[in-house]
C-alpha cells in the first residue's frame, strides 16, 4: 500500500523545495520531479554533495547519470522512472498541471506517482481544493512567505535599482532591453528558456557573483530559480503562448514577481519601459497572495492502445473521465504522430503492437528547435525507419549530426539553434536501446553542448556586458559614495578599481567609457581625486618645459605631450597673436594663470627664434632714421608693404643696407626675402590665418603661382587675375616689364609664361591684373618675310598715372621736356626699318586685320 500523501503549498520564497529534499534524504530512497532540466541538475548537485555521487542519479530527456546503486533520483517530471519503486516521491510546481501544453504530464504524476512511504506535492495555494478532490486522504499544509513583497509602481530603466530582474516575453524584447541596460548600467545577465543549462548557469553566476547588477529574462525565472533579486520589473502584461497573445494571469505574474526577495530579505515588483502600471486589484492580490483557485487541470489518456497507429491516436483523443480534468492543447508528439500516419512510407511499416509502440516512442522526441517547417516530423520518421529495420540508430548518422553542429562561430541565435540540435542528439543517445554504446554518444553530445554553451555565454557576455563599466558603476549603499581605488600610470592612464577609465591629455581628462547621470559624475569625481597628486606635478613639468616642447597645428592649436592645451587667436598685431588656454582640470586660478603665462612666453620665444632675421630688423636700423619708418610699415603690414614714391628715392647706401638685411624694394611692393622661404612660410601662413580669422594652408614646395582658390589670403603672395603669384617672382617680373623712363612699352621675355608657371592663355589676364597692357605680337602681311614682332608690354593707364603722381610727389623730380604723352613715334622705334623694308609708309606699322588702330591724341 502506498504511504501517506502530503501537499506543501504556498507562494514563492517559502522554502518548499529545501523541505522536500530534506524529507527525501530522510528516506532510504527517493525521487523528485522538477519542471526544468536546469532545476533537476541544480538539485542533483545538492544531493551529490550530501549523499555522494555514487548514490545519486540524474534523469532528464538529454542526460542520464544512473550509478548502479543509486538511491536518490533528481529528474524532470517527464523523465521520472515510475517503474522504480521508491520510498519517497515528490513533484515540484504541481500547479503546472493546468498548463495547456505540459499539464497532462503533471496530472499523470499527481494521479499515479506514489512513494512507498511518502508522497509530497509542492505548489501554489491555488491547488488546495483540487488536490482535496482528486487525491483522497491527502493532508495539506501551507507555508507563509518568509519575506514581504510590495509594489514599487512603474519605474523607467534609468531608475531601476541594482539587483533588479527585468522580465520580457520574447527574445526580441529581451535583446532590446539587455542592450538598453548595457548602455545605461554597463551590462546584464540573460536568462531564457532556450539557453542550455550550462549557459544559463554561467549567466546566473555572472549575476550572483555581482559582476553585473541587472538580469533580463523571460518568464523562465518563475520556475524555481532562486537568485538574489531585490526587484522584479515586468516589461509587459501579455505573452504569446504559441497560439495567440493573451493577458497574463495574476497567478502567473505572482509566480514571476515572487522571485524578488530571498530568505528574510523583502522584495519589490512593478513595471518598466512602455508597460502600463498594474491595476490596484492585481497589486493587492499579489501582495496578499490571494488568487482564484485552479478548478480544472489538463489530462491525457495514459492507458494507450498500441494495436495500430489509428487506434493509438484514437486512445490519445479520449475524453477526460472527470469534470476536474480537461483536454489540453494538442502537443507536439501528437502532431508528429498525425503527420507520420499520413506518410505513405511510414504507414505501412507501423503495423502491430511493437511497431506502433516504437512509433509513439519516436514521436515523443521533443521538438527543441521549433522551426515549424515539418523538419522535426521528417526527422522522427527517418529515425523510426532506422530503428524498425536495424534495431538501432546508425552511429554514422549521429556522428554526422554532431560534427555539423560542433562549430562555435556565429551569432547568438545561430549558437542557440545548434544547441537545440545537440539536445535532440542527446535525447536520442539517452534512450535505452536506441544506440549501441549509448553512454559514449551521451558523453560526446555533452562535450559538444558544453563547447557551444561556453561560446554562447561568451557571445552573450561580450554583447550585453561591459565588465569594466559594471565594476565601476556598482553603487554603494544609499546615501554613501563608494570609495574606489584610483591611480595614474606614467603614461597618463587613469585607473579606478583596476580598470582604465580615461587618460590625462594635456591638462584635461579624456574619458574612455560613456556613462550618464550620476555614474558619469561619480567617475569624474574619482578621476579628479586621482589627479590631486598627479596634476601639480604635471603643471610643474610644463612650467619647466622649453619652446621645443610645444607642437603647432595649422589651425592655431598648441599641443604639449601630444595633447592640445591652448589655441592661438588674433592679437594686437600680426606678429603678436593672443593665447587662450583650453578647459582643464586646474585646481585654482593661480595655477591656470601660471600655465597661461608660461605658454605665452613659449609662443613668443618660438616666434622670436623662427622669425629672428625679420623681427630684429628694427634693432639693426635703429641708427638710420630714414629706414626705421619703412621697417615699421613692413612689420605692421605682416612682412610686405606697398612701395611708396619716397621709397624709390632712398639713397643707394640705404637701399644697399636693406638688401644686405634681405629687404627688397620692388616696383610695387617691399618684402623681406627670407620670409618667403619654405621653412618660415608655414609660420607666416599660420599668423596670417589668425590675423584674418580663417584657416590657411601653406603652399607645398617652391611654388611660383597658385590657383585663385588656393592662394587667397596667403602672406607674400599677390593676386594676378586667374592666379596668385609669389611676391618676389611678381616684383622681379614687374622690374623687367615696366617701361623705362622715357619709353612707352617694353619687350617681354619669350619665356615669360613659364617663368610665372602659367599657361600662355592665362598670361594676358595676369598682366592686366598687374596693371600692365600687353601688345600682342603681329605677323607680317602676305608676301613679306621676316620674324614677327615680339610681345610688348605697356604700363596700364592707372599704373602710369599712379607712377607719375608718385614722381611728382617726390621733391625735385621733374617731367623731362619733349616727352610725348601717348605712344612713342614709330619712326623712333627699332622696328621702323622693318616697316620701311616691308613697303609700309614711314612712321607706321602694318595693322593686323580685325584690330583697331590706336590714334595718338596729339598727332
Amino acid at each position: 500500500m502506498p504511504g501517506e500523501v502530503h501537499a506543501l503549498l504556498g507562494p514563492t520564497n517559502t522554502g518548499k523545495t529545501h523541505y522536500a529534499l530534506t524529507r527525501m534524504m530522510a528516506h532510504g530512497s527517493g525521487m523528485m520531479g522538477f519542471p526544468l532540466r536546469l532545476l533537476a541538475r541544480e538539485n542533483y548537485e545538492r544531493l551529490v554533495r550530501a549523499k555522494g555521487r555514487h548514490n545519486v542519479a540524474l534523469l532528464t530527456g538529454e542526460e542520464k547519470i544512473v550509478p548502479p546503486n543509486a538511491r536518490w533520483f533528481s529528474c524532470t517530471v517527464e523523465a521520472m522512472p515510475l517503474d522504480r519503486r521508491m520510498d519517497f516521491v515528490g513533484i515540484d510546481e504541481i500547479q503546472l498541471a493546468a498548463d495547456p501544453e505540459r499539464g497532462h504530464v503533471f496530472t499523470e504524476r499527481l494521479l499515479h506517482a506514489r512513494g512507498r512511504s511518502e508522497t509530497l506535492f509542492l505548489g501554489a495555494e491555488t491547488m488546495r481544493g483540487l488536490l482535496s478532490r482528486l487525491v483522497p486522504g491527502i493532508t495539506i499544509d501551507t507555508r507563509p512567505r518568509l519575506s514581504q513583497l510590495s509594489d514599487a509602481g512603474p519605474l523607467s530603466l534609468n531608475r531601476l535599482p541594482p539587483r533588479s530582474a527585468i522580465v520580457a516575453f520574447s527574445a526580441t524584447e529581451v535583446y532590446a532591453l539587455a542592450e538598453a541596460i548595457r548602455q545605461r548600467r554597463g551590462g546584464c545577465a540573460i536568462i531564457m528558456g532556450r539557453l542550455s543549462p550550462r549557459t544559463r548557469n554561467a549567466q546566473i553566476a555572472l549575476y550572483q557573483n555581482r559582476e553585473v547588477d541587472y538580469l533580463v529574462a523571460t518568464d523562465a525565472i518563475g520556475m524555481g530559480l532562486n537568485m538574489d533579486v531585490d526587484h522584479v520589473a515586468l516589461a509587459g502584461l501579455h505573452k504569446f503562448d504559441g497560439r495567440m497573445t493573451r493577458p497574463l494571469q495574476v497567478q502567473e505574474i505572482a509566480q514571476i514577481t515572487g522571485r524578488a526577495g530571498r530568505g528574510m530579505r523583502d522584495g519589490t515588483f512593478g513595471t518598466t519601459g512602455s508597460c502600463p502600471p498594474m491595476s490596484t486589484a492585481m497589486v493587492e492580490a499579489i501582495e496578499g497572495h490571494h488568487f482564484e483557485p485552479v478548478r480544472q487541470i489538463c489530462w491525457r489518456q495514459s492507458q494507450l492502445d498500441y494495436s495500430g497507429p489509428e487506434a493509438l491516436l484514437h486512445s490519445l483523443q479520449r475524453s477526460p473521465p472527470r469534470p476536474e480534468l480537461i483536454a489540453g492543447r494538442v502537443s507536439s508528439d501528437v502532431e508528429v504522430l498525425n503527420a507520420l500516419i499520413r506518410d505513405d512510407e511510414i504507414r505501412p511499416l507501423a503495423q502491430g503492437r511493437k511497431a506502433t509502440s516504437l512509433l509513439w516512442d519516436v514521436c515523443q522526441i521533443p521538438d527543441f528547435r521549433k522551426i515549424g517547417d515539418g523538419s522535426h516530423a521528417r526527422l522522427c520518421g527517418r529515425l523510426f525507419q532506422e530503428l524498425l529495420r536495424n534495431g538501432q540508430v546508425p552511429a554514422q548518422w549521429l556522428d554526422g549530426q554532431l560534427r555539423g553542429l560542433d562549430r562555435t562561430e556565429g551569432d547568438i541565435d545561430t549558437l542557440m539553434h545548434r544547441l537545440s540540435g545537440v539536445r535532440i542528439c542527446a535525447y536520442v543517445a539517452a534512450r535505452q536501446g536506441w544506440m549501441r554504446n549509448g553512454r559514449h554518444w551521451q558523453q560526446r553530445s555533452r562535450e559538444v553542448e558544453e563547447r557551444l554553451s561556453d561560446a554562447l555565454h561568451e557571445r552573450l557576455t561580450a554583447r550585453f556586458v561591459n565588465k569594466r563599466a559594471t565594476a565601476l558603476l556598482r553603487r554603494a549603499p544609499t546615501g554613501q559614495e563608494p570609495e574606489l581605488l584610483h591611480a595614474v600610470r606614467r603614461d597618463g592612464r587613469i585607473l579606478v578599481e583596476g580598470h582604465e577609465v580615461g587618460q590625462i591629455r594635456g591638462f584635461s581628462i579624456e574619458a574612455d567609457m560613456p556613462a550618464d547621470g550620476a555614474e558619469a559624475a561619480l567617475l569624474m569625481r574619482t578621476a579628479r581625486k586621482a589627479l590631486r597628486q598627479e596634476f601639480p606635478q604635471r603643471v610643474r613639468r610644463f612650467l619647466q618645459s622649453s619652446a621645443e616642447a610645444l607642437e603647432w597645428a595649422g589651425n592655431g592649436v598648441l599641443s604639449w605631450q601630444d595633447a592640445p592645451i591652448a589655441r592661438l587667436e588674433k592679437g594686437e598685431s600680426f606678429f603678436q597673436p593672443a593665447l587662450r588656454l583650453l578647459p582643464g582640470e586646474f585646481q585654482d586660478a593661480a595655477q591656470q594663470q601660471s600655465v597661461e603665462a608660461h605658454a605665452t612666453r613659449l609662443v613668443t620665444q618660438h616666434l622670436q627664434a623662427r622669425l629672428q632675421p625679420f623681427l630684429s630688423l628694427g634693432q639693426k636700423v635703429a641708427g638710420q632714421p630714414a629706414l626705421r619708418g619703412l621697417i615699421h610699415r613692413l612689420t605692421e603690414d605682416g612682412g610686405t608693404t606697398p612701395t611708396l614714391a619716397a621709397d624709390r628715392q632712398l639713397p643707394r647706401s640705404d637701399r644697399e643696407s636693406l638688401r644686405r638685411l634681405g629687404v627688397v624694394i620692388g616696383p610695387r611692393h617691399i618684402y623681406h626675402r627670407p620670409l618667403l622661404k619654405a621653412p618660415l612660410m608655414e609660420t607666416m601662413v599660420l599668423l596670417a590665418g589668425l590675423w584674418q580669422g580663417r584657416t590657411l594652408t601653406a603652399p607645398q614646395g617652391d611654388r611660383i603661382s597658385l590657383p585663385a582658390s588656393e592662394g587667397a589670403g596667403l602672406p607674400g603672395w599677390i593676386e594676378a587675375g586667374p592666379v596668385w603669384v609669389r611676391i618676389d617672382i611678381a616684383e622681379t617680373v614687374l622690374g623687367q616689364l615696366l617701361p623705362r623712363r622715357g619709353a612707352s612699352q617694353r619687350q617681354a621675355p619669350p619665356d615669360l609664361a613659364s617663368r610665372l608657371n602659367v599657361t600662355p592663355a592665362q598670361l594676358p589676364a595676369l598682366l592686366k591684373a598687374l596693371q600692365l597692357r600687353p601688345v600682342p605680337p603681329t605677323s607680317l602681311p602676305a608676301g613679306q618675310f621676316g620674324p614677327p614682332a615680339p610681345l610688348m608690354v605697356q604700363a596700364g593707364r592707372a599704373a602710369a598715372r599712379k607712377t607719375a603722381g608718385r614722381r611728382e610727389a617726390v621733391p625735385g623730380s621733374r617731367k623731362p621736356k619733349g616727352q610725348p604723352k601717348g605712344r612713342k613715334p614709330l619712326t623712333e622705334s627699332p622696328f621702323a626699318g622693318l616697316a620701311a623694308w616691308s613697303g609700309a609708309q614711314p612712321g607706321k606699322l602694318p595693322t593686323p586685320s580685325g584690330t583697331r588702330r590706336t590714334r595718338n591724341k596729339k598727332k
